[in-house]
């Protein structure tokens, strides 16, 4: 499993794209994971033929644990920790046997950090087979046989089962004692666990409320019980949606919102949209009213860098970090799959960065890019990183006004609504309707106070309502 972070741990296997005993060139995807940031591709290291999936869709394995092999024709897949070895010639001589091997045999090289881990996760090195030079032991190897040498130890009464499995276990209330596992040594996987809790679902008896699962919730799999409007949907929390509860659920309990709304007369930004978008070539992206706000709040940040800033450190020790780059997130809703029941695909926020250094058409083609690589589940890991501030822009969907919660360590974000034609009073008293865009700026007020938003948001309506204000 490959670390596409610097923090990742570990990323979920959402579905293999290559079957076992398939060919595979370098380069070609086998797999696509899902870390807390985005979906990626896991590509094959090597030309040779796919085979030892270790683990199914839905498992979460640790960064660096292998999760299958690409080998030659004349390759075997060895054991979980083991070394790919070629398999004998038809005449070769048997190798010798391992248990065999005369008492006063070398001790088992390992590398330092090999044997650290290995004393960490209570992992004999001479249990495990190394894949390096002259069969030393690596750090790898270790993890890798870590799981199973856990398993045949497990003391009585403990299921072995994977870190999915228990997540998902506990997810959907099912008993692992009651689950027969399917992996290595009966490891129980997840797969294994929503199987068990689709069959006690099935055989649950029902009662006036309809079916339940093994807790008394209502079950996993959609049931009617005996009217239409009585249909209940029971669905995990996992994958993307369990990563947005997370982040936001910490978010809102940690960070003391503090919400400041304004009305701002979007008349000369949509003017200077429509001459900039006349003159660009017909094969260019177009600019949107969001990019004009993407700039204009690069312009205002810039004049107010606390509300561009990270508030980061453990509680007690955290420092307030001013970021010289502005590099903004818009928050992009990615479609649903047909056979979501939710109808909801998720959210993800990439990162346009330098916005205060590019020109409108440059934005507009940096966040047409992200928004189709973001909807096509395409993104790198890059292009969700290092954001400084937050725009989550419903105004297409005909929102009047809404608040959005704060993506940490950033302590701002800004909400914008639809732009409505109101009637308001120009220079001489007289009313004149005008299209009116309700903004709402959230921001923690552990690092920015009231007058410091106020004062950012003046700014913001001043430069929309006055475009020509970025040329200073």
């Amino acid at each position: 499993m490959p670390k596409f972070g610097f923090t990742q741990e570990s990323a979920e296997i959402v579905r293999w794209l290559k079957r076992a005993g398939e060919a595979v060139e370098q380069g070609d995807p086998i797999a696509e994971v899902t870390t807390d940031k985005v979906n990626m591709e896991v590509e094959a290291p090597a030309d040779g033929i796919l085979d030892g999936l270790r683990f199914k869709e839905g498992d979460t394995v640790p960064v660096t644990h292998v999760i299958a092999w690409v080998r030659g024709p004349n390759e075997t897949v060895p054991p979980v920790g083991a070394a790919l070895v070629a398999a004998p010639a038809p005449d070769a001589a048997p190798a010798p046997d391992a248990a065999a091997a005369p008492a006063n045999a070398l001790p088992v090289k390992s590398t330092p950090l090999a044997a650290k881990v290995a004393a960490d996760l209570g992992v004999d090195p001479a249990v495990v087979a190394g894949t390096g030079p002259g069969g030393k032991v690596m750090r790898a190897d270790v993890e890798a046989a870590a799981p199973i040498v856990a398993a045949s130890q497990a003391p009585a009464g403990k299921v072995a089962a994977s870190p999915a499995a228990r997540r998902v276990a506990r997810e959907l209330g099912v008993d692992l004692h009651a689950v027969t596992g399917t992996g290595p040594r009966g490891r129980v996987q997840s797969d294994d666990v929503r199987a068990a809790e689709r069959a006690a679902t099935r055989a649950a008896p029902t009662g006036p409320t309809g079916p339940t699962g093994p807790t008394g919730a209502p079950a996993t799999d959609q049931t009617t019980t005996g009217r239409p409007d009585t249909a209940i949907t029971r669905l995990p929390l996992q994958g993307m949606r369990r990563t947005i509860a997370t982040r936001l659920q910490k978010s809102y309990q940690e960070a003391p919102h503090v919400f400041f709304e304004a009305q701002i007369d979007v008349t000369a930004a949509e003017a200077l949209r429509a001459k900039v978008n006349g003159r660009l070539p017909k094969d260019a992206a177009r600019v949107s009213l969001t990019v004009v706000i993407a700039r204009a709040c690069a312009w205002a940040l810039k004049r107010h860098p606390l509300v561009n800033s990270h508030l980061v450190g453990a509680p007690g020790q955290e420092a307030i970090v001013m970021n010289a780059a502005i590099n903004i997130g818009i928050a992009v809703a990615l479609d649903a799959a047909p056979d979501d029941p939710t109808g909801s695909g998720g959210l993800i926020v990439p990162v346009v960065h330098d916005v205060g250094a590019k020109g409108f058409e440059a934005l507009a083609a940096d966040l047409a890019d992200l928004s189709k690589r973001a909807r096509g589940n395409k993104l790198r890991p890059e292009d969700v990183m290092d954001g400084t501030f937050t725009i989550s822009n419903l105004g297409m969907f005909g929102v009047d006004r809404f608040t959005a919660i704060i993506n940490p360590p950033q302590v701002a974000i800004l909400a914008v609504a639809a732009a409505r034609r109101q009637f308001v009073p120009d220079a001489d008293g007289n009313p004149v309707a005008r299209p009116i865009m309700a903004v709402t700026l959230s921001a923690d007020h552990r690092v920015v106070d009231g007058a410091v938003a106020a004062r950012f948001l003046s700014d913001l309506r001043a430069v929309l309502e006055d475009p020509a204000l970025m040329l200073a």
